[in-house]
């Protein structure tokens, strides 16, 4: 479809059920523009409704943005409200990559307790949130920075609700930087902010073991080594094969605001 200039935007109906497309989705989607010299750009949008919450089970539940970012071609867009999700819809649009739109379910009408903040009025009727443009969604003041009693969250999606319900138990000590692209990264706000304090937790959803999170934990640590005051810390869900069915199993699996809290404190006094 692509091909003869249409712009296709399809739904992969939970991130689980991406992975018989994963053969399209490498082998030519990714691939196309590459190896036809710009000829055939595949130009779409792919929706994936992501994550976990309300006991969904092994098949309804996963994460899977450190499998689609390995795959070179595309680009990975993980919103964490309304308006972002258009913003970043709009720019998908207008991009001639395919880009895979990740979109969690929770934060759907704000489903999940303490995410209400998902539910934005976009700013005007042209937003757009370029792909690969994070936001610093909370500061801490300067007066805790100058005292080294400061620190930054780097997370997307579901983490930036953690984050901001968890940063209310510090006295304005936290910046949060929301990624809102998996790929392109924004590498200069994430570098910057870290600087700026030398303390940070790279915080997901997903299972740490090989992560994209732990992916950046290192790059941090490789660009921003002479400014830390303490190890990179990462946080994610716990190493299981899958999230369980059961609610109060899925809830000690994932991360929440106090796991988050506990972490800052961790990292803070490190």
């Amino acid at each position: 479809m692509s091909a003869v200039g249409l712009k296709p935007i399809v739904e992969v109906q939970f991130a689980d059920y991406i992975y018989p497309g994963l053969n399209q989705l490498v082998t030519e989607i990714s691939k196309s523009c590459y190896l036809s010299c710009g000829k055939y750009p595949v130009s779409n949008i792919i929706r994936v409704p992501i994550g976990a919450y309300g006991g969904g089970g092994p098949y309804h539940s996963g994460s899977v943005e450190s499998t689609l970012a390995t795959i070179k071609g595309i680009k990975i867009a993980y919103p964490s409200n309304a308006a972002d999700m258009k913003g970043l819809m709009k720019a998908a649009y207008y991009d001639p990559n395919p880009v895979v739109m990740l979109e969690h379910k929770g934060l759907y009408w704000s489903k999940v307790p303490g995410t209400q903040d998902a539910m934005t009025i976009e700013p005007d009727k042209d937003y757009i949130v370029p792909l690969g443009k994070g936001l610093l969604v909370q500061q801490a003041s300067q007066t805790a920075i100058d005292i080294g009693a400061s620190m930054c969250i780097i997370t997307y999606g579901m983490g930036v609700h953690w984050a901001k319900n968890a940063a209310k138990q510090f006295d304005d000590q936290i910046d949060i930087v929301d990624l809102r692209t998996i790929f392109p990264l924004d590498e200069e706000l994430v570098f910057a902010t870290v600087r700026k304090h030398g303390k940070c937790l790279v915080l997901t959803e997903e299972q740490l073991n090989n992560s994209f999170a732990e992916a950046l934990a290192a790059r941090i640590m490789q660009n921003c080594f002479q400014s830390l005051d303490a190890p990179v810390a990462t946080m994610g869900a716990l190493n299981l094969p899958a999230v369980p069915m059961n609610m109060g199993l899925e809830a000690a699996m994932l991360p929440n605001t106090e796991k988050v809290a506990d972490k800052i404190r961790e990292v803070l006094n490190s």
